[in-house]
Protein backbone atom coordinates (compact mmCIF):
# COMPACT_ATOMS: atom_id res chain seq x y z
CA UNK A 1 0.00 0.00 0.00
CA UNK A 2 2.83 2.39 0.90
CA UNK A 3 4.59 1.66 -2.38
CA UNK A 4 1.40 2.45 -4.30
CA UNK A 5 1.05 5.76 -2.47
CA UNK A 6 4.68 6.63 -3.28
CA UNK A 7 4.08 5.94 -6.97
CA UNK A 8 0.92 8.07 -6.94
CA UNK A 9 3.03 10.81 -5.36
CA UNK A 10 5.29 10.72 -8.42
CA UNK A 11 2.23 10.69 -10.69
CA UNK A 12 1.14 13.99 -9.11
CA UNK A 13 3.87 15.77 -11.09
CA UNK A 14 2.50 14.97 -14.58
CA UNK A 15 -1.02 15.59 -13.19
CA UNK A 16 0.11 19.06 -12.12
CA UNK A 17 1.74 19.52 -15.54
CA UNK A 18 -1.70 19.13 -17.16
CA UNK A 19 -3.12 21.77 -14.82
CA UNK A 20 -0.22 24.15 -15.48
CA UNK A 21 -0.70 23.76 -19.24
CA UNK A 22 -4.38 24.61 -18.91
CA UNK A 23 -3.69 27.66 -16.74
CA UNK A 24 -1.01 28.93 -19.14
CA UNK A 25 -3.40 28.60 -22.09
CA UNK A 26 -6.04 30.69 -20.29
CA UNK A 27 -3.67 33.23 -18.75
CA UNK A 28 -1.18 33.99 -21.51
CA UNK A 29 -1.26 31.89 -24.71
CA UNK A 30 2.24 31.10 -26.00
CA UNK A 31 3.41 31.89 -29.50
CA UNK A 32 3.09 28.96 -31.88
CA UNK A 33 6.86 29.01 -32.51
CA UNK A 34 7.59 28.66 -28.79
CA UNK A 35 5.10 25.80 -28.43
CA UNK A 36 6.69 24.06 -31.42
CA UNK A 37 10.15 24.31 -29.86
CA UNK A 38 8.89 22.94 -26.55
CA UNK A 39 7.12 20.10 -28.34
CA UNK A 40 10.38 19.18 -30.07
CA UNK A 41 12.03 19.21 -26.63
CA UNK A 42 9.37 16.92 -25.13
CA UNK A 43 9.65 14.55 -28.11
CA UNK A 44 13.41 14.31 -27.57
CA UNK A 45 12.89 13.48 -23.89
CA UNK A 46 10.35 10.75 -24.68
CA UNK A 47 12.57 9.31 -27.42
CA UNK A 48 15.46 9.18 -24.95
CA UNK A 49 13.35 7.12 -22.52
CA UNK A 50 12.55 4.70 -25.32
CA UNK A 51 16.19 4.38 -26.37
CA UNK A 52 17.90 4.04 -22.98
CA UNK A 53 15.29 2.28 -20.84
CA UNK A 54 12.47 0.46 -22.64
CA UNK A 55 14.37 -0.93 -25.63
CA UNK A 56 17.41 -2.23 -23.67
CA UNK A 57 15.10 -3.79 -21.07
CA UNK A 58 13.09 -5.59 -23.75
CA UNK A 59 16.27 -6.82 -25.46
CA UNK A 60 17.62 -8.10 -22.14
CA UNK A 61 14.44 -10.08 -21.39
CA UNK A 62 14.72 -11.95 -24.73
CA UNK A 63 11.05 -12.80 -25.20
CA UNK A 64 10.67 -12.14 -28.95
CA UNK A 65 7.16 -13.55 -29.42
CA UNK A 66 5.71 -11.82 -26.38
CA UNK A 67 7.34 -8.57 -27.46
CA UNK A 68 6.15 -8.90 -31.06
CA UNK A 69 2.54 -9.65 -30.11
CA UNK A 70 2.30 -6.95 -27.43
CA UNK A 71 4.02 -4.31 -29.58
CA UNK A 72 1.63 -5.10 -32.44
CA UNK A 73 -1.31 -4.83 -30.05
CA UNK A 74 -0.05 -1.47 -28.84
CA UNK A 75 0.23 -0.22 -32.42
CA UNK A 76 -3.29 -1.46 -33.19
CA UNK A 77 -4.77 0.26 -30.11
CA UNK A 78 -3.13 3.60 -30.92
CA UNK A 79 -4.24 3.39 -34.55
CA UNK A 80 -7.80 2.71 -33.40
CA UNK A 81 -7.61 5.77 -31.15
CA UNK A 82 -6.31 7.82 -34.09
CA UNK A 83 -9.12 6.54 -36.33
CA UNK A 84 -11.70 7.35 -33.66
CA UNK A 85 -10.27 10.86 -33.26
CA UNK A 86 -10.38 11.52 -37.01
CA UNK A 87 -13.91 10.13 -37.37
CA UNK A 88 -15.33 12.16 -34.50
CA UNK A 89 -13.61 15.28 -35.78
CA UNK A 90 -15.13 14.84 -39.25
CA UNK A 91 -18.62 14.18 -37.89
CA UNK A 92 -18.58 17.03 -35.38
CA UNK A 93 -20.34 20.12 -36.65
CA UNK A 94 -21.71 21.92 -33.62
CA UNK A 95 -19.31 23.46 -31.10
CA UNK A 96 -20.61 21.31 -28.23
CA UNK A 97 -20.10 18.19 -30.33
CA UNK A 98 -16.53 19.23 -31.17
CA UNK A 99 -15.82 19.86 -27.51
CA UNK A 100 -17.23 16.46 -26.47
CA UNK A 101 -15.21 14.51 -29.04
CA UNK A 102 -12.05 16.41 -28.12
CA UNK A 103 -12.56 15.60 -24.43
CA UNK A 104 -13.01 11.90 -25.22
CA UNK A 105 -9.87 11.69 -27.35
CA UNK A 106 -7.72 13.60 -24.85
CA UNK A 107 -9.13 11.51 -22.02
CA UNK A 108 -8.12 8.24 -23.72
CA UNK A 109 -4.63 9.62 -24.37
CA UNK A 110 -4.19 10.74 -20.75
CA UNK A 111 -5.52 7.45 -19.37
CA UNK A 112 -2.90 5.56 -21.40
CA UNK A 113 -0.19 7.89 -20.07
CA UNK A 114 -1.29 7.15 -16.51
CA UNK A 115 -1.20 3.41 -17.14
CA UNK A 116 2.28 3.70 -18.63
CA UNK A 117 3.55 5.53 -15.53
CA UNK A 118 2.15 2.80 -13.29
CA UNK A 119 3.58 0.08 -15.52
CA UNK A 120 6.97 1.80 -15.53
CA UNK A 121 7.33 1.83 -11.75
CA UNK A 122 6.34 -1.83 -11.52
CA UNK A 123 9.08 -2.65 -14.06
CA UNK A 124 11.65 -0.66 -12.07
CA UNK A 125 12.14 2.50 -10.02
CA UNK A 126 14.47 4.14 -12.56
CA UNK A 127 12.20 3.30 -15.51
CA UNK A 128 9.22 4.75 -13.68
CA UNK A 129 11.07 7.93 -12.74
CA UNK A 130 12.31 8.62 -16.26
CA UNK A 131 8.88 7.86 -17.74
CA UNK A 132 7.31 10.25 -15.24
CA UNK A 133 9.68 13.05 -16.27
CA UNK A 134 9.08 12.46 -19.97
CA UNK A 135 5.30 12.13 -19.71
CA UNK A 136 5.08 15.20 -17.47
CA UNK A 137 6.63 17.26 -20.27
CA UNK A 138 4.34 15.70 -22.87
CA UNK A 139 1.25 16.37 -20.74
CA UNK A 140 2.25 19.98 -20.13
CA UNK A 141 1.83 20.61 -23.85
CA UNK A 142 -1.20 18.39 -24.11
CA UNK A 143 -2.87 20.43 -21.37
CA UNK A 144 -1.84 23.61 -23.12
CA UNK A 145 -3.04 22.61 -26.59
CA UNK A 146 -6.17 20.93 -25.20
CA UNK A 147 -7.22 24.08 -23.34
CA UNK A 148 -6.62 26.21 -26.44
CA UNK A 149 -8.70 23.81 -28.56
CA UNK A 150 -11.53 23.75 -26.00
CA UNK A 151 -11.62 27.54 -25.94
CA UNK A 152 -11.75 27.53 -29.73
CA UNK A 153 -14.70 25.12 -29.56
CA UNK A 154 -16.59 27.61 -27.40
CA UNK A 155 -15.87 26.37 -23.86
CA UNK A 156 -15.65 29.01 -21.12
CA UNK A 157 -12.68 29.41 -18.80
CA UNK A 158 -14.43 27.73 -15.86
CA UNK A 159 -15.41 24.72 -17.97
CA UNK A 160 -11.89 24.42 -19.38
CA UNK A 161 -10.41 24.33 -15.87
CA UNK A 162 -12.97 21.74 -14.70
CA UNK A 163 -12.17 19.53 -17.69
CA UNK A 164 -8.43 19.98 -17.13
CA UNK A 165 -8.85 18.98 -13.47
CA UNK A 166 -10.77 15.90 -14.61
CA UNK A 167 -7.88 15.01 -16.92
CA UNK A 168 -5.43 15.25 -13.99
CA UNK A 169 -7.61 12.94 -11.88
CA UNK A 170 -7.90 10.55 -14.82
CA UNK A 171 -4.11 10.37 -15.04
CA UNK A 172 -3.84 9.53 -11.33
CA UNK A 173 -6.54 6.87 -11.71
CA UNK A 174 -4.69 5.32 -14.65
CA UNK A 175 -1.45 5.22 -12.65
CA UNK A 176 -3.21 3.53 -9.73
CA UNK A 177 -4.78 0.95 -12.04
CA UNK A 178 -1.42 0.25 -13.68
CA UNK A 179 0.30 -0.32 -10.34
CA UNK A 180 -2.55 -2.41 -8.95
CA UNK A 181 -2.84 -4.68 -11.98
CA UNK A 182 0.88 -5.39 -12.24
CA UNK A 183 1.97 -5.70 -8.61
CA UNK A 184 3.68 -9.09 -8.39
CA UNK A 185 3.31 -9.68 -12.13
CA UNK A 186 5.39 -12.32 -13.91
CA UNK A 187 8.34 -11.45 -16.17
CA UNK A 188 6.27 -12.45 -19.20
CA UNK A 189 3.49 -10.02 -18.32
CA UNK A 190 5.96 -7.23 -17.59
CA UNK A 191 7.64 -7.82 -20.95
CA UNK A 192 4.24 -7.63 -22.65
CA UNK A 193 3.39 -4.37 -20.89
CA UNK A 194 6.74 -2.79 -21.72
CA UNK A 195 6.34 -3.70 -25.40
CA UNK A 196 2.83 -2.22 -25.41
CA UNK A 197 4.15 0.96 -23.72
CA UNK A 198 6.95 1.17 -26.29
CA UNK A 199 4.44 1.23 -29.15
CA UNK A 200 2.24 3.78 -27.38
CA UNK A 201 5.15 6.15 -26.66
CA UNK A 202 6.50 5.84 -30.20
CA UNK A 203 3.06 6.88 -31.39
CA UNK A 204 3.03 9.88 -29.05
CA UNK A 205 6.43 11.01 -30.34
CA UNK A 206 5.89 10.49 -34.07
CA UNK A 207 2.15 11.08 -34.52
CA UNK A 208 1.36 13.69 -31.88
CA UNK A 209 4.24 15.80 -30.58
CA UNK A 210 6.32 16.01 -33.77
CA UNK A 211 3.31 16.26 -36.09
CA UNK A 212 1.91 19.17 -34.07
CA UNK A 213 5.37 20.74 -33.80
CA UNK A 214 5.70 20.76 -37.60
CA UNK A 215 2.39 22.56 -38.16
CA UNK A 216 4.23 25.90 -38.00
CA UNK A 217 7.25 27.04 -40.07
CA UNK A 218 10.24 25.34 -38.49
CA UNK A 219 13.57 26.96 -37.60
CA UNK A 220 16.92 25.38 -36.79
CA UNK A 221 16.46 26.35 -33.15
CA UNK A 222 13.16 24.47 -32.93
CA UNK A 223 14.73 21.39 -34.52
CA UNK A 224 17.69 21.56 -32.15
CA UNK A 225 15.33 21.42 -29.15
CA UNK A 226 14.64 17.74 -29.94
CA UNK A 227 18.31 16.92 -29.44
CA UNK A 228 18.56 19.16 -26.36
CA UNK A 229 15.73 17.19 -24.75
CA UNK A 230 17.38 13.88 -25.66
CA UNK A 231 20.84 14.70 -24.31
CA UNK A 232 19.47 16.40 -21.20
CA UNK A 233 17.54 13.31 -20.06
CA UNK A 234 20.46 11.06 -21.05
CA UNK A 235 22.72 13.14 -18.79
CA UNK A 236 20.20 13.01 -15.95
CA UNK A 237 20.00 9.22 -16.34
CA UNK A 238 23.77 8.96 -15.90
CA UNK A 239 23.51 10.62 -12.49
CA UNK A 240 20.58 8.49 -11.23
Amino acid sequence: MQATLNILGFALYPAMAIMIGGVLALWRPMKSSVISGLQHFAAGVLFCVLAIELLPDLLHRKMPWVTLISFSLGCAVMLVVKHFAEQTEQKSVAQDSQSTSLIMVLGIDILFDGLIIGFGFVAGQKQGLLLTIAIALELLFLGLSGAVSLRGAGAGSKRVMLITTGFALLLLSGSWVGVTLLSGASDTLLDAVLAFALAALLYLVTEELLVEAHEVPETSTQTAMFFVGFILLLTIEMFI
